[in-house]
C-alpha cells in the first residue's frame, strides 16, 4: 500500500494505542486491511516539524540511566538539574524556559498550574517504552487541544501490554550514595479483549555525594548533608477493545516523594533544616471509536490532585511552612475526518478547571481558580513528496479568584504552518518549514504568589521559525536478513522570540514583583546523526551524536548594559555522544555529555559564571535465560572522569558513581 495519509490514519484509528506503540519497530502489521508503512524512526525524517525520538532499544544501546539522562541527548533541549537522584529536574527547549514546555504522559497533558513547570525526577524510564520531543506543530493532527498549545511537548509512552497470558518483570537497581531502587510490572491479559497491567517502583537514596568548591585559593572539600530521599510510584492500566472499532484505555496513578533539601552550597556551612513532601493523584480515560468510514472521535477525561509540604524546622522565630494543593479537571474530545486519501481535518476542543490554594496567605494570595477553554482547527493535505499542516488555535482563560483580586481574561487566536517536500524522489531526502505562534498565560505564582505576584500581567507572546534538512539511507543484504547500515540525520536552524516576558524586579529590597518587561530573541541550530552497522543478526554498532547551538539573547533596551546578553543557565553549545556495540556474549556502550559556560543571572554579574563540563560514561550489559525466562545484568559508570561541576549554581553534581542493575522477566 501507498506511504500515503489515508494508511496512517486508518491504521491509528484501528487500533488506538496499541498501534501508536508498534509502529516504533520496523515490523509490519497488517489490520483489517491496513498496512503500516511508515514507522516512528522513519517519522523523524519526514516529520514537517523538528522531531526526536527515542525508543527503549535506543535508551539500552546509548547507555541512557534515567530520565535526565535521556533527556541531556536530544538536541535543543537545556536541563536544569539540581544535584542527585531526588533533585528537581526541568527542561528548556530552545530558549524558551521550563514553563513553556509541555509534557504528555500517555496521551494525556501533565500540568503544573502553581509553577508551570514539571519536575521530570518523578517519571522513571523502567516503565516508558519511547520517548519523543516534537517542536512546534508536526503532520500529527489527531490529538487534543492542549498539545498545540505550547512551543514544544515532550511525549512519555509507557509500555503497553504485549498479548502473552501473563507477563512479569521485576528488577533491582543498587548504586553510589545509598541509591536503592526496587521495581515491579505484572501484566495479565484478562480476555482477548481486556488486559491489565500494574507497576509499583520504589526508591531509596541518601544522596550524600562528596564535592569541592574553591573560594580563592583555598579548596574545600565536603559531602552534601540533608539530600535524603524516600520516594514511592504505583500506577494501574487497564485496555479494553470493545469493538473492532472501539479502544478504552485507563490508568489510576499515584507519586510520593518525602525528601529532604540540601540547599544551596556556600563557604564553610552545609546546614540546612529543609524538607519537601510532594504527594500527586490523577486517574486518566481514554475512549476512540469510529463514527463511519471516515470519520473517528478521541475523547479524554482526567482528574488530577497535587499536594506540595514544604517545612524549614531552622527558620528564625519558628517553622517556615509553605504548602500548596492543587486540583484539575480536565476533558478533551478530537474529531478527525478523512474525506479523501490526501486530505485529513481535525477540530480538537478542550476544557480544563484548576484551583489552589496555600497553607497561609503568605503562601498565594486570593484561593485563585482558572477555566480554560481550547479549542483548535487543523487541516493536512500530504501526497508522496508533499505534506503541509496548517492549524488555528483559540484559547480563553477565565481567571478568578474567592478573595481579592483575579488576574485578568486572556484570549488569543493563534497560527501554526508547517511543511515537508522530498526533494529527490528516489532518495530519503527532505526539506522542511515550519512557523508557530502561541502564548503562555501566566502561572498562579506569578500572579498571586505573596510579595511577588501580579494580576495585572499580560501573557508571553512567543513566535518560532525552523527550517531545516533530513536524510535517511538504509542498505539491506538481498535476503532481508539484519545486515548493512543505516544512517539518519537531521539540520535544523531556527528563530524564536518571546515578547512581554515575565521577570520579577525589585520593588524594595524585601519585596518583588512580576511585570512584563522581558523581551528575547534565539537563534540556533540543531544537528542530530543517528548510524548502524549491522554485521550480523545479533551484533551491530550504533553511533548516535547531537549537536546544538542557542544564541539566547536580551532584547529588552538597546540602552541597557545588559542588552544582547545570552539569558540565564542557557549555554551556547551542546553536545552529546555515544557509541554502542552489541555482541551475543557482552554489550557495551560509551557516551558523553558536554555543554558550554552558562551565566547564573541575565546581568552577567562578576562571579556568576558557571564553567562548561564534560561527563563521560561507561555501560556494560548481558541477557540470558534460564529456561523461559529472561535476566539482563547491567553495570553503569557515571562521571568516569569524577569530573566537579554545577548545572544550577551553587548545586553541585555527583562525580564518579556506580549502579547496578538486574532485570528478571518471566
Amino acid at each position: 500500500m501507498k506511504k500515503g495519509l489515508t494508511s496512517l490514519c486508518l491504521c491509528m484509528l484501528s487500533v488506538g494505542a496499541v498501534a501508536q506503540t508498534d509502529t516504533i519497530t520496523s515490523r509490519t502489521h497488517e489490520l483489517e486491511g491496513v498496512t503500516i508503512t511508515e514507522t516512528q524512526r522513519q517519522h523523524v525524517v519526514t516529520s514537517t516539524a523538528p522531531m526526536r525520538l527515542m525508543n527503549r532499544e535506543d535508551m539500552k544501546v546509548m547507555g541512557v540511566t534515567d530520565m535526565a539522562d535521556a533527556l541531556h541527548r536530544m538536541p535543543g533541549i537545556t536541563l536544569r538539574d539540581y544535584g542527585g537522584a531526588g533533585g528537581m529536574k526541568t527542561v528548556a527547549v530552545r530558549g524558551f524556559g521550563a514553563k513553556h514546555t509541555g509534557v504528555c504522559y500517555d496521551g494525556v497533558m501533565l500540568s503544573e498550574c502553581q509553577s508551570g513547570e514539571i519536575d521530570l525526577s518523578r517519571y522513571s524510564l523502567d516503565n516508558v517504552d519511547r520517548l519523543s520531543l516534537v517542536i512546534g506543530d508536526n503532520d500529527d493532527i489527531f490529538i487534543p487541544a492542549r498539545q498545540a498549545s505550547v512551543p514544544a511537548v515532550l511525549n512519555i509512552v509507557s509500555a503497553v501490554p504485549n498479548g502473552n497470558p501473563y507477563d512479569l518483570r521485576a528488577q533491582l537497581k543498587v548504586g553510589s550514595f545509598g541509591f536503592v531502587s526496587p521495581f515491579v510490572r505484572y501484566e495479565q491479559q484478562v480476555t482477548d479483549a481486556v488486559s491489565l497491567w500494574a507497576v509499583g517502583e520504589y526508591t531509596y537514596a541518601e544522596n550524600d555525594y562528596p564535592y569541592t568548591i574553591k573560594n580563592g585559593n583555598e579548596t574545600v572539600s565536603d559531602r552534601r548533608s540533608n539530600s535524603r530521599m524516600n520516594c514511592g510510584h504505583g500506577e494501574v492500566n487497564f485496555m479494553a477493545r470493545l469493538s473492532p472499532s472501539d479502544m478504552l484505555t485507563g490508568k489510576v496513578y499515584y507519586y510520593d516523594n518525602d525528601r529532604q533539601l540540601p540547599g544551596q552550597v556556600h563557604y564553610y556551612t552545609t546546614l540546612s533544616g529543609e524538607t519537601l513532601h510532594d504527594r500527586n493523584f490523577f486517574g486518566q480515560l481514554m475512549y476512540q471509536t469510529r463514527l463511519g468510514e471516515n470519520v473517528s472521535l478521541r475523547t479524554h477525561a482526567k482528574f488530577n490532585w497535587m499536594e506540595s509540604v514544604f517545612r524549614d524546622r531552622l527558620y528564625p522565630d519558628g517553622v517556615n511552612d509553605a504548602s500548596y494543593w492543587q486540583r484539575e479537571g480536565y476533558v478533551s474530545a478530537s474529531l478527525l475526518y478523512v474525506p479523501h486519501r490526501d486530505w485529513a481535518l481535525d477540530y480538537a476542543a478542550d476544557y480544563a478547571y484548576n484551583n489552589l490554594n496555600g497553607s497561609s496567605a503568605r503562601t498565594v494570595v486570593g484561593r485563585p481558580y482558572r477555566h480554560t477553554v481550547l479549542q483548535s482547527a487543523t487541516a493536512k493535505y500530504s501526497t508522496r513528496r508533499l505534506t503541509v499542516m496548517g492549524r488555528l488555535l483559540w484559547s480563553l482563560y477565565l481567571n478568578d479568584a474567592k478573595e481579592g483580586n483575579s488576574a485578568r481574561n486572556m484570549r488569543r487566536l493563534s497560527p501554526s504552518l508547517s511543511l515537508s517536500y522530498r526533494l529527490l524522489a528516489d532518495y530519503g531526502l527532505y526539506a522542511r518549514a515550519s512557523y508557530k505562534n502561541i502564548f503562555r498565560s501566566p502561572t498562579f505564582n506569578e500572579s498571586y504568589y505573596y510579595h511577588y505576584g501580579s494580576p495585572d500581567l499580560k501573557p508571553e507572546s512567543t513566535d518560532q521559525w525552523n527550517v531545516g534538512l533530513t536524510w535517511e539511507v538504509r542498505s539491506k543484504t538481498e535476503d532481508g536478513r539484519r545486515r548493512g547500515t543505516e544512517v539518519q540525520t537531521t539540520l535544523d536552524i531556527y528563530y524564536n522570540k518571546v515578547r512581554d516576558m515575565i521577570v520579577a524586579v525589585p520593588k524594595t529590597m524585601f519585596v518583588w514583583s512580576c511585570v512584563n518587561v522581558g523581551k528575547v530573541q534565539v537563534f540556533g541550530l540543531d544537528a542530530m546523526l543517528r548510524g548502524v552497522q549491522h554485521f550480523t543478526d545479533r551484533q551491530r554498532l550504533t553511533v548516535t551524536a547531537g549537536y546544538s547551538y542557542q544564541r539566547v539573547q536580551n532584547m529588552v533596551s538597546s540602552e541597557s548594559p545588559h542588552y544582547k546578553k545570552q539569558i540565564a543557565y542557557m549555554p551556547e553549545h551542546s553536545a552529546s555522544a555515544s557509541v554502542g556495540y552489541e555482541h551475543p556474549w557482552l554489550n557495551g556502550a560509551v557516551h558523553c555529555v558536554a555543554v558550554s559556560e552558562r551565566w547564573a543571572n541575565n546581568e552577567h554579574y562578576e562571579g556568576t559564571c558557571i564553567d562548561g563540563y564534560y561527563d563521560v560514561g561507561l555501560t556494560l550489559w548481558r541477557e540470558f535465560r534460564i529456561g523461559r525466562n529472561q535476566i539482563e545484568a547491567r553495570f553503569d559508570l557515571k562521571n568516569v572522569f569524577d569530573r566537579q561541576y554545577e548545572i544550577v549554581s551553587h548545586y553541585p553534581m555527583p562525580g564518579r558513581s556506580y549502579q547496578i542493575s538486574i532485570n528478571y522477566q518471566i
